[in-house]
């Protein structure tokens, strides 16, 4: 049975969803691009190829249930009837053409006319009645399992403002998930999807439905479809929340004051290094930093801390990033980098410093500077002027402005990890890196030396300023190569540090001389995203699923933030949508109070890092986690 589409529908859902994907940044797609897209990822989240046929009514449910939609029983059996035997692809964009998305202000205005105190909530004894007395009468089963819904409900209430945002947020995770699906695997991309030829409908999925004999008026027509969305809404919604778990704890004010870091007795007396790092906040909001490997040479206690660097500050300039929580994951190397063994990290705290004490034995670790996320975002304020770089003196010479000097040498500061006052050639090749995406090779670095200041083979600080300066010279004075620069190390066009957070770590050995290298520069997952579930899984606190033991949360409070590690021993991936809009006080690293996550199948993952937004005023964690079906 093959339709060829029409043309006349609504996209505004699939668009806003798909307009997320790095393809449409580059190549925006036409509205039509953007449905069949659409079609293509929901069919293909479901069936091997667009060659199958859709064989039963829950392979129909399941296929709209992807594209984001919400069928009730009586929108399936429109399109299934007894004499169904089967619809392929190009039915299924039909389908999808007719069932346009509901959307929340059609809800709100269905919800409103039950709404008797007009207060934003039902009675759950009003909306028993409503459910199960009246027009397409739902079971009481059902019902229980929509008052039940933990996001929604309270003191006897349902609330259908929250609900109706809950149920947005799921379909567009749902229709979310199915597109990056499609935009990462490839081969499905460029899979034959049926036949699209623009057209009249050969012939209908179904027949067209006879009209009712009664006479319906068209006020009464309007009530009762909007109230048909209501139920299919509904239904649907809590087929998709197959059971909840929640978590509350309540922090006082300052409350890292109850793990406060304290140095070790007679620590002037134990060997001590030093190494500087960044984390860099990417476009995509990815943290990238430095990483290190460290080297004890004999059984030793050791004290490590790792805190934001203070870097000369420009009168009026903020410095966002001294408030950025930081933290050090110490794991032990066995045999190789692969095998790499969590031993510790620096969950103590003193102000802004964060730091471990305990006893490591011989051997080599790697040291993995962590950031939650919360507080190193990107800036929403808009910068209204771009500062100046450089400018002419009467003579024409060109100069670099106070200000981008002043940038420069935070810059320098950074990048000296060592903090010798002078650049190595392994020290710039982080900055060029960084910058560029290149490395200065020997014969470019013995080029550098000839023609800027050195100090045993070193750069030096106003050698750094005049390779800068010789740049400006080079573009004859046009700043935007400089602008790069600075961008990639952090800074906006008002020559502010906003996208970044310099770091300092110290160690201390007190039986041995510690040494440390920075190793190389990535984004801050894999071994990190390992370490931070091994720690929560051992020290949080772990909640089963009701019905399903495979799907675990674990929360790990640290006094200076909160931590979610979701486990999923199932062989099947899993949604987990999760509600902070209880919480008070607090701020995660997503942004956002309602989101949902993706869980692979025997996989462990962060769902979330939580802070407060006032440290001096208490703040309340209250998330609800659904398994969405």
């Amino acid at each position: 049975m093959a339709i060829s589409p029409g043309s006349d529908t609504d996209f505004s859902s699939q668009k806003s969803t798909f307009s997320e994907s790095p393809r449409t940044k580059k190549f925006p797609l036409t509205e039509e691009e953007i449905f069949y897209t659409t079609c293509r990822a929901a069919y293909l989240t479901v069936f091997k190829s667009s060659l199958e046929n859709i064989m039963s009514k829950d392979q129909l449910y399941l296929a709209l249930h992807h594209a984001g939609r919400n069928p009730s029983q009586k929108t399936i059996n429109k399109y299934w009837t007894p004499q169904t035997t089967k619809l392929n692809f190009d039915d299924f964009c039909i389908i999808l053409r007719k069932e346009k998305p509901t959307s929340k202000a059609e809800l709100l205005k269905s919800f409103k006319q039950l709404d008797v105190n007009a207060d934003g909530s039902i009675l759950h004894t009003d909306l028993y009645k409503f459910l199960t007395k009246r027009g397409e009468k739902m079971t009481q089963e059902e019902v229980n399992a929509i008052i039940n819904l933990a996001d929604v409900n309270a003191d006897g209430k349902f609330d259908y403002i929250k609900f109706c945002k809950l149920y947005m947020t799921t379909n567009e995770q749902c229709l979310k998930t199915t597109l990056e699906k499609l935009e990462v695997d490839s081969k499905l991309s460029h899979q034959q999807f049926g036949s699209h030829i623009k057209g009249s409908p050969e012939r209908d999925p179904s027949p067209v439905p006879k009209p009712s004999p009664r006479i319906i008026r068209k006020t009464d027509q309007e009530t009762l479809s909007s109230k048909g969305d209501i139920r299919s809404s509904l239904l649907s919604t809590t087929r998709k929340f197959k059971t909840s778990v929640s978590f509350t704890i309540t922090m006082d004010a300052n409350s890292n004051r109850n793990s406060k870091l304290t140095e070790p007795n007679l620590i002037k007396d134990w060997q001590c290094i030093q190494s500087k790092g960044c984390f860099f906040l990417e476009e995509d909001g990815e943290i990238i930093s430095h990483q290190y490997r460290m080297q004890i040479a004999q059984r030793s206690m050791v004290y490590l801390t790792i805190k934001p660097l203070n870097l000369s500050q420009v009168e009026g300039k903020p410095s966002p990033w001294l408030s950025v929580d930081t933290a050090l994951y110490i794991l032990k190397e066995n045999e190789s980098q692969a095998n790499l063994q969590l031993m510790c990290f620096t969950e103590l705290r003193n102000r802004e410093v964060f730091g471990w004490t305990g006893e490591l034995g011989p051997g080599i670790y790697w040291l993995i500077p962590s950031t939650t996320g919360c507080r190193l975002r990107k800036e929403v304020k808009p910068v209204t002027e771009e500062a100046q770089l450089v400018y002419r003196d009467e003579t024409g010479e060109l100069f670099l402005t106070k200000e981008f000097r002043s940038a420069l040498s935070n810059i320098f500061e950074v990048i000296d990890l060592d903090g010798n006052g002078h650049l190595s050639l392994e020290e710039y090749n982080f900055f060029e890196l960084r910058t560029s995406g290149e490395k200065c090779d020997e014969d470019a670095w013995a080029v550098c030396r000839e023609n800027f200041d050195t100090k045993k083979n070193e750069l030096t600080r106003q050698g750094f300023m005049d390779l800068n300066l010789m740049e400006a010279n080079d573009r004859e004075g046009d700043p935007r190569d400089l602008w790069v620069t600075l961008h990639s190390m952090g800074y906006n066009k008002a020559l502010e540090l906003t996208a970044a957070c310099p770091f300092v770590i110290d160690i201390y050995a007190e039986k041995c001389k510690p040494r440390i290298k920075a190793v190389h520069m990535e984004p801050c997952s894999g071994q990190l995203e390992k370490a931070i579930c091994k720690s929560v899984l051992n020290k949080g606190e772990a909640k089963l699923m009701d019905g399903y033991e495979n799907i675990i949360v674990y929360t790990y409070n640290c006094n200076t933030w909160i931590t979610s590690v979701i486990e999923n021993k199932s062989d099947d991936k899993v949604i987990i949508h999760i509600n902070n809009e209880l919480s008070k006080n607090c701020m995660n690293n997503r942004g956002l109070n309602i989101f949902a996550v993706e869980v692979a199948p025997k996989s462990t993952m962060v769902c979330q890092h939580v802070m407060p937004l006032n440290e001096q005023q208490e703040w309340i964690y209250y998330c609800i986690y659904s398994l969405i079906s």
